[in-house]
């Protein structure tokens, strides 16, 4: 079967948006409490991070919060918003500044309340970044509708080009998409009630092992397409009986009670029509070739 058809795909519009490698930022007080009370100094989120990537599992490391590849932010309030609510994930990033000027990667998520963009890389171009660089990246994707699910499915946050090597069919009304994991409603912490899902994340709570065990989420990568069952990305985000939520897996697990590997939306309906096909190639990294 074809993919469903993107129904607009020549009335979007590609724009420029731009940000700086990201600094990572320590608090003078350095510990984060986690889950069992115990306090842990690690690294966090910002920066350039040479050894997780897209593809690798989002657990194990010694970390909190962390974001693979590249982390990019820009200094001015009001483009920060412009950056993080227009660029979609798989959009192109380029390096305009410094030794790495030119070379190409791709966006892979944006983390809500720090408001970062991240971005893939490859290693020898994260080897000539530096905390100067600036990447700029053709947001390109929202505004983007389906073929057929006009009126039932909201797509935020993808890149077309992206979409199309997803393999998302449709068959009697319904989207099938794959995906890594199924995520159920319970699970779901920090990011819900959030006005708005074209920018930001919200978390899978990973406190009851067992329960990840048991839902297959032990095993999550960064980059993996999740289905989120009855959660509303509409208008913001929360739970409704019967509603999907499809999303891609960009920051690591956390110590913190209510937090774990974060969620960026890339499509939501409030109804049923969206249905997942588990497989293992679900991933970015593998759509991209990475």
């Amino acid at each position: 079967m074809k993919n469903v058809p993107i129904a607009n795909e020549k009335a979007l519009v590609m724009q420029s948006v731009m940000g700086q490698v990201r600094h990572p930022t320590v608090k003078e007080l350095p510990y984060r409490l986690d889950c069992e009370g115990h306090a842990h100094m690690l690294p966090n989120t910002g920066a350039i991070v040479y050894n997780v990537k897209v593809g690798d599992s989002v657990y194990g490391w010694a970390g909190d919060h962390i974001e693979p590849g590249v982390t990019i932010m820009n200094s001015d309030h009001k483009e920060n918003d412009g950056l993080n609510n227009l660029v979609c994930v798989g959009n192109t990033a380029t390096v305009i500044t410094g030794d790495a000027k030119g070379e190409k990667g791709f966006v892979t998520g944006t983390h809500g309340g720090v408001e970062h963009v991240l971005c893939y890389f490859p290693r020898e171009t994260l080897e000539k970044m530096t905390m100067l660089d600036k990447v700029q990246v053709r947001a390109y994707g929202q505004g983007m509708v389906l073929e057929g699910f006009e009126d039932s499915v909201t797509v935020m946050n993808l890149d077309p080009e992206l979409y199309k090597k997803m393999g998302i069919t449709a068959e009697n009304g319904v989207l099938k998409v794959p995906v890594a994991a199924v995520v159920p409603p319970f699970l779901m912490g920090s990011g819900i009630g959030e006005p708005s899902c074209y920018h930001g994340d919200y978390d899978i709570m990973t406190q009851d092992k067992d329960a990840l065990v048991k839902y297959g989420l032990d095993k999550l990568r960064f980059g993996d397409i999740v289905l989120i069952e009855d959660h509303d990305n509409s208008f913001g985000r929360g739970y409704l009986k019967g509603a999907r939520t499809i999303g891609v897996v960009m920051h690591s697990d956390c110590i913190r009670m209510g937090h774990g590997p974060g969620v960026t939306c890339l499509m939501t309906a409030k109804t049923p029509v969206i249905e997942p096909v588990l497989g293992q190639t679900a991933n970015i990294a593998d759509f991209m070739g990475v």
